[in-house]
């Protein structure tokens, strides 16, 4: 079955509420998300999972007029909401993205499908400051998040996941579980793990706007390397955003009950 991306989207956020929709470069911050997405290789469905309560009807109002597929679930077992997505749409593989990552990078989406797909793997991902704990290897900037994996193995974790932390951030159990599941990791060409690209702040959304003000061009989207590059002529830019540290609530994952 060709892979299903699946973004991960919410309106409520205890640091940036309403950050999804939030506009950049004159589109919503999702529709970007989307759009790049749409841009990676052998990727033919994008769909964004949202939650159920009143508060994420403005996900689901742009979704339904920007002819993107949408599914509502839970609110709090995130897990759940996502599988139910993914059976909803028959997605096997299954691509996880979320819509704090509006520099997700369409190359890197094919290379963590193409190493899934090589096969020997239950979960591939991009190796990053929230995926790549405890593990070595060149990390890609904070916000490059990409996970690739199987309808099946997901419906095990699906099953068996009892621990809050765990079906809140979804996948978790897949690459906590050590030697329960084969795990695989695709690392950068360079040692990008000081770099924060993803938005929980404002700090971060002014970041955001101002790479998307000079890089985005609808015909091609901007790549990792480009930001690289921008950010090499405009040093500055780094430090608008480096006082927040990314990924708090992953603290919880490595160490569930303590």
């Amino acid at each position: 079955m060709p892979p299903v991306a699946i973004v991960q989207a919410r309106m409520g956020s205890s640091r940036l509420p309403g950050k999804v929709l939030q506009e950049v470069a004159g589109r919503p911050m999702l529709w970007h998300i989307v759009d790049r997405v749409r841009h990676a290789p052998s990727v033919t469905k994008v769909v964004v999972a949202t939650s159920d309560v009143a508060g994420d009807e403005p996900v689901r109002a742009f979704c339904a007029a920007e002819g993107i597929d949408c599914f509502a679930g839970s609110e709090n077992d995130v897990l759940d909401r996502f599988f139910r997505t993914a059976e909803r749409f028959g997605a096997d593989p299954i691509l996880r993205i979320t819509a704090d990552c509006p520099f997700v990078d369409p190359p890197l989406v094919g290379q963590v499908l193409a190493k899934y797909e090589e096969g020997g793997w239950d979960h591939v991902s991009s190796a990053t400051g929230a995926t790549a704990f405890k593990m070595g290897g060149l990390k890609f900037p904070d916000g490059l998040d990409v996970e690739c994996f199987g309808f099946g193995v997901f419906k095990q974790a699906h099953t068996e996941a009892t621990v809050q932390s765990d079906r809140e951030h979804v996948t978790p159990y897949l690459y906590r579980t050590e030697g329960k599941f084969r795990i695989g990791k695709v690392f950068s060409d360079g040692d990008y793990g000081a770099l924060r690209w993803t938005v929980d702040h404002a700090a971060d959304l002014e970041l955001v706007r101002k790479v998307y003000d000079a890089l985005y061009r609808p015909e091609r989207p901007f790549t990792m390397h480009d930001i690289i590059t921008y950010f090499a002529a405009h040093p500055e830019l780094q430090a608008i955003n480096q006082a927040f540290v990314g990924h708090e609530g992953y603290d919880k994952v490595w160490n569930p009950n303590g």
